[in-house]
């Protein structure tokens, strides 16, 4: 089997080279700031320069590192290999959204947004719709961060100005305003949310062009809100506590109004990992008869209900709130 690349070695890359290596794809890793063995993938090949990344050596390559990720995912595809971006930067993924053409003349998959949200946000998305007939609106909700580079993107989101879609428009929101208590799977439970400068309503509604409305939230603190435009006060740890992710769809079936929810309680680079190993171990798999162009997760173009079932086997519980559909 052609190898599959791993860029970025932090709480998420270290993983996706683990799990990847523990399903039988051989993995080669480029981070030039981590130098040490990876724990569960001691073989890995190493690549000093991502020059060294090309068709003839590696079949895809996973970028998990912090944004951007566009540069680097253009420059791998015309190099003729398929891509796997973890990013959660909403103009990381604009730019990178804006390479189907490149793509399809390529011939190359571009996945945007493998990770735990967006990523994770969309399957579940997808995995919900398929009880209803018709999906009027979509909300995500997230708690806590992954690696340093999460973090540091949750601080900018609160900050920034929360992109939401509204009846067919785009429209705009402070960042940290539209306080709602939203409820996670335990321990997790209720958490105040507010909106936040997030990639999810970006390709969710690519995915779900024909919802109406589509929402993402972030748990924030009082000092969360109030420090957002300020640099942060402290260095964000390696990786986060435990990570919540909700998903919540609304719309019809059977001609009455019906609601549908589930949710994650995990470590947020786990859940991130997983989504990006079981998308690159897919993409692989699928070998020429892969998407062609850009991809965003709960589209249809891989097997989004065979990710929901690989990201299970790999550690990950999903859980769903009994009574949530009526």
């Amino acid at each position: 089997m052609t190898p599959c690349a791993v860029v970025g070695l932090g709480a998420v890359g270290s993983r996706v080279a683990h799990q990847l290596t523990s399903s039988g794809v051989p993995v080669v890793v480029h981070d030039p700031f981590v130098l040490a063995d990876i724990d569960g993938a001691p073989d890995a090949q190493r690549v000093f320069a991502i020059d060294d990344l090309s068709s003839d050596r590696v079949a895809a390559a996973v970028l998990c590192g912090p944004a951007p990720h566009g540069a680097i995912a253009r420059d791998l595809i015309n190099r003729g290999v398929n891509v796997i971006s973890t990013t959660d930067d909403p103009d990381d993924v604009h730019a990178m959204l804006s390479l189907e053409d490149e793509c399809r003349r390529l011939n190359r998959s571009l996945v945007v947004g493998a990770a735990a949200s967006p990523g994770m946000s969309g399957l579940l998305a997808a995995e919900l719709s398929r009880r209803v007939d018709i999906v009027d609106e979509i909300h995500v909700a997230f708690h806590g961060t992954g690696g340093p580079a999460c973090a540091r993107q949750h601080h900018r989101a609160l900050g920034g100005d929360a992109l939401g879609w509204h009846d067919g428009e785009w429209i705009e929101r402070p960042g940290g305003s539209g306080r709602e208590l939203l409820w996670f799977p335990e321990p997790i439970g209720g958490k105040d949310c507010y909106r936040a400068e997030l990639a999810d309503p970006i390709v969710l509604q690519r995915a779900f062009a024909s919802t109406q409305r589509i929402s993402a939230r972030v748990s924030a603190t009082r000092r969360d809100r109030l420090t957002a435009r300020l640099p942060m006060m402290s260095p964000p740890h390696a990786e986060g506590g435990l990570g919540g992710l909700r998903v919540e769809i609304r719309g019809s079936k059977n001609g009455q109004r019906v609601t549908e929810v589930a949710g994650i309680a995990e470590r947020t680079a786990i859940v991130a990992a997983a989504v990006a190993a079981s998308v690159a171990d897919q993409v692989i798999g699928r070998g020429a008869t892969a998407p062609c162009g850009v991809v965003v997760l709960g589209d249809g173009q891989l097997d989004d209900e065979a990710l929901v079932t690989a990201v299970i086997q790999r550690g990950v519980s999903v859980f769903e709130y009994i009574g949530s559909g009526s």
